[in-house]
């Protein structure tokens, strides 16, 4: 993290953190601890099992342990998820987006 998204960082500033089992995990654990020191709370997306991962985050997403080219596909299907519940849970429209372009709609 470079020293304009660590200024950013508060106790309301949120921080997503992909801690499985690829390589630069250990990069992005001293990451997340700089965010921690900052206060943000830290989501970790971590591999079943990781207890140093899982408690170094705030909260954990857990995925199931996987070969190292699958792991990937998990983490973004966990994401996507993620992203659709909290927008749920904001009351934002998930179906119809705002500034949706015309090209990408279906008729």
């Amino acid at each position: 993290l470079k020293h304009g998204p660590i200024a950013l960082l508060s106790e309301k500033t949120p921080v997503v953190a992909l801690l499985a089992d690829i390589p630069g995990k250990e990069k992005t654990l001293g990451n997340v601890q700089e965010c921690r020191a900052r206060l943000a709370p830290v989501i970790g997306v971590v591999t079943e099992g990781d207890e140093a991962a899982a408690a170094a985050v705030t909260d954990a997403l857990t995925i199931p342990k996987t070969c190292a080219e699958l792991s990937p596909i998990v983490t973004v299907v966990a994401l996507q998820l993620f992203a659709y519940h909290v927008a749920r849970l904001r009351g934002c429209e998930i179906d119809q987006p705002r500034n949706l372009a015309k090209s990408v709609t279906v008729e």
